[in-house]
């Protein structure tokens, strides 16, 4: 029950020890070999809360915490810090389900991994440890992080976001944080060339040594750290029990998960929930105009030379899917070297093909798809009218990628379309696909999203406007590291900080 590397099968890992470090040392993700060795019995979690349910799949998964100090994590992190007490409830809208993620703290998805890793990473880090924790983000995943660790005890954090490549309000969440340990960059690029730097620090030697001189260590808050995935399947289970208890479905009934995704982690937690005993038939990977993902999962052919676009659904808005690279370590059989040597490909040659095994056992588990802007406003306008819910344009996303599934395959399983944002984060757009003339300002265009449809705007948003942005400082890809040393000699300038609030 230790983890090891997707490129070095040597390599031998507390889940501490892997929280900690949030990527192994050659840039290899963490996974947990054997992964289908361990279950979950699904007929005792049906009447157990989201925090009971949390405590049972993070103890198979992160097995060397104390079960006392995970239960005071999960507390920690979802108590009151959510406004629905189920955490992430289940909506019958029409004939499918609808699994709400965006009730956190910034009204996104990753508020549920990101509450609960600033408290992991506390239980992992040893007293004297000054830890800068690093986020690429295309959107929520910088804003959830900085909410998750803003003044949390011996960490700093460091968020880079693509300058333009964000929608204005999630800009605004992130520019709005204000705390001493937080700092947060649009750089001049797109998520990828974030992304990539970001990875590419990690195994840097010398910026390792740099950073060393300010006694100083990097961890990740993206979903290559395995402490922010593993959350995410609770949510699966969570679900699949308020289905049960609704009898929308029947105890041991198999359903599919429609999982708007750019960097493959949503979708992956609901692998590794089906790996630990979930019924589940399908994972259905819905991709926007970027669609290297959906190719992939049709053909097995990754290949990013082409075009990066911009599209309706920024946070989707990528071109490498770096969280496959564990997929690819099970459905390859644990095969780390295979594993390093597709990976050297994509950075060599931005492509590569897998096995043919490789892809029908991905194939076994996994459909995809891919919306362009057009089908994601009429999705929006169809499920409104019909329905009378709204969607924000990356659920938008999966569920027309559900549709054309369903049209495509015939099959008829249960599905639950995974919500990931309020429509609020994007209410120019949302707007735009119900009515013809919107205003230009995101804060405008709530009000009359809220005057058209009746659905409340989340406080955390609707207080933004009154909220004053931090300068706007654009960095080159290239100028990264150095304003994480930069940020580094700030945060951790005053040792009084992390002494005080150092609590487990």
């Amino acid at each position: 029950m230790r983890y090891t590397s997707t490129r070095d099968h040597q390599v031998s890992k507390t889940s501490k020890e892997a929280i900690k470090q949030g990527i192994s040392e050659e840039g290899g993700l963490f996974v947990l070999p054997h992964l289908a060795d361990q279950t979950l019995n699904i007929h005792e979690l049906l009447d157990l809360d989201y925090e009971t349910i949390a405590q049972r799949v993070l103890m198979i998964l992160l097995p060397d915490f104390n079960t006392d100090s995970l239960k005071k994590a999960i507390h920690f992190a979802y108590h009151q810090h959510f406004s629905d007490d189920r955490i992430t409830p289940v909506r019958s809208v029409g004939d499918f389900h609808v699994l709400e993620l965006f009730h956190g703290p910034t009204s996104a998805f990753k508020d549920v991994g990101l509450q609960l890793l600033p408290r992991l990473m506390q239980l992992a880090l040893d007293p004297d440890d000054r830890v800068m924790i690093l986020a690429a983000t295309s959107g929520d995943t910088g804003t959830a992080a900085l909410q998750g660790f803003k003044d949390v005890a011996q960490t700093g954090i460091t968020v880079f976001y693509p300058n333009h490549g964000v929608s204005p309000i999630q800009e605004r969440q992130m520019l709005t944080v204000g705390s001493d340990n937080t700092r947060v960059f649009p750089i001049a690029g797109n998520f990828d060339q974030a992304q990539s730097a970001v990875k590419t620090l990690f195994t840097d030697t010398s910026f390792a040594a740099r950073l060393q001189a300010e006694q100083v260590t990097l961890s990740a808050a993206n979903s290559i750290n395995i402490g922010r995935l593993i959350p995410q399947v609770v949510y699966y289970f969570a679900a699949y029990s308020q289905l049960v208890k609704a009898q929308a479905i029947s105890m041991g009934d198999e359903v599919n998960f429609t999982v708007p995704t750019g960097n493959f982690g949503d979708v992956l937690a609901g692998y590794y929930a089906k790996s630990l005993g979930l019924p589940v038939h399908k994972l259905i990977a819905a991709a926007n105009a970027n669609s290297e993902l959906a190719d992939f999962l049709a053909t097995g052919v990754y290949d990013r030379n082409r075009p990066f676009l911009k599209t309706v659904a920024p946070s989707m808005d990528i071109q490498i899917s770096s969280n496959l690279e564990r997929l690819l370590y099970y459905k390859s059989g644990e095969d780390s070297a295979y594993v390093a040597h597709l990976m050297q490909e994509l950075e060599t040659t931005g492509r590569y093909q897998v096995r043919p095994d490789v892809l029908t056992a991905i194939q076994a588990d996994f459909a995809g798809g891919f919306a362009v802007d057009e089908e994601v406003a009429d999705a929006i306008r169809e499920v409104w009218h019909r329905d009378g819910y709204l969607l924000d344009p990356h659920t938008a996303v999966g569920y027309a990628v559900q549709q054309q599934y369903r049209a495509a395959s015939g099959d008829n399983t249960p599905n639950v379309l995974l919500a990931t944002a309020s429509p609020y984060k994007f209410p120019r757009v949302v707007a735009k696909a119900l009515q013809s003339h919107v205003p230009d300002d995101d804060f405008a265009a709530m009000q009359m999203l809220q005057q058209v449809s009746g659905v409340p705007i989340p406080p955390n948003l609707a207080r933004l406007q009154q909220l004053r942005p931090q300068e706007k400082v654009v960095v080159a890809p290239t100028d990264m590291g150095q304003a994480i040393i930069g940020a580094a000699k700030e945060v951790f300038n005053d040792d009084q900080r992390v002494r005080s609030g150092n609590e487990r």
